[in-house]
């Protein structure tokens, strides 16, 4: 293999794959273009069950954009939930940016209970669903090479029998939120631009972990 085949294979491995798991399909191709156009590789999904199924064969997906209600029960969230479950249960590391509508907030924090990584609610603009996503793609990717350095992946397996995955995936992104905090050297301003985060999501997390600024 040439120079330049090895550098096109490289490029080619750190395209971050996008799973959108939404029934309307023109809101679907929407969401695609702008994905596409922002240089992620785009996989799509109209129901749970497609979704698992491309899950299965693209464990390495770094982010679903996950609309609540999906067929056969689409005025309900109960499809939306079970695929979040589908996620945690199944091990997978993607991150989930879930839809919802805008009356249906409790649902959309009980979906964050479960395990997803933030919501939107419809209607959102495609910079907004953008911007959810690159902040989902950059706690996976951060989330990626704290595993690959300190062995995160054998503790999520371990853990999975005895905590569940969620307290797992939460330890992680503790460990990240610290992380950057103590290299910043608790600047809430400069680990919100680092983290590609809004300083409100910063102080949100300094509650829900319980970080202090002498704890970095």
């Amino acid at each position: 293999m040439n120079q330049q085949s090895e550098t096109a294979d490289q490029e080619q491995q750190t395209v971050a794959r996008i799973l959108l798991v939404e029934d309307d399909p023109a809101l679907r191709l929407v969401m695609r273009n702008v994905m596409e156009n922002n240089d992620y590789d785009v996989l799509e999904a109209d129901s749970r069950v497609a979704a698992e199924a491309v899950l299965k064969v693209n464990p390495d997906i770094a982010a679903l954009v996950l609309d609540l209600g999906l067929p056969p029960s689409p005025h309900t969230t109960t499809e939306g939930l079970a695929t979040i479950k589908s996620v945690m249960d199944g091990l997978y590391p993607a991150k989930i940016v879930v839809l919802t509508g805008q009356d249906e907030e409790s649902s959309a924090l009980a979906a964050v209970r479960e395990g997803a990584f933030d919501f939107l609610a419809k209607p959102s603009s495609s910079a907004d669903i953008l911007n959810a996503v690159q902040r989902a793609v950059l706690f996976y990717q951060n989330e990626r090479t704290l595993s690959e350095q300190e062995g995160l992946t054998k503790l999520q397996i371990n853990a999975k029998v005895a905590d569940g995955l969620k307290a797992v995936r939460e330890e992680a992104e503790e460990k990240l939120v610290r992380k950057v905090l103590k290299e910043t050297e608790f600047n809430v301003y400069q680990s919100a631009a680092k983290l590609g985060l809004k300083r409100e999501s910063i102080y949100y997390f300094l509650k829900k972990f319980g970080i202090k600024r002498e704890d970095s």
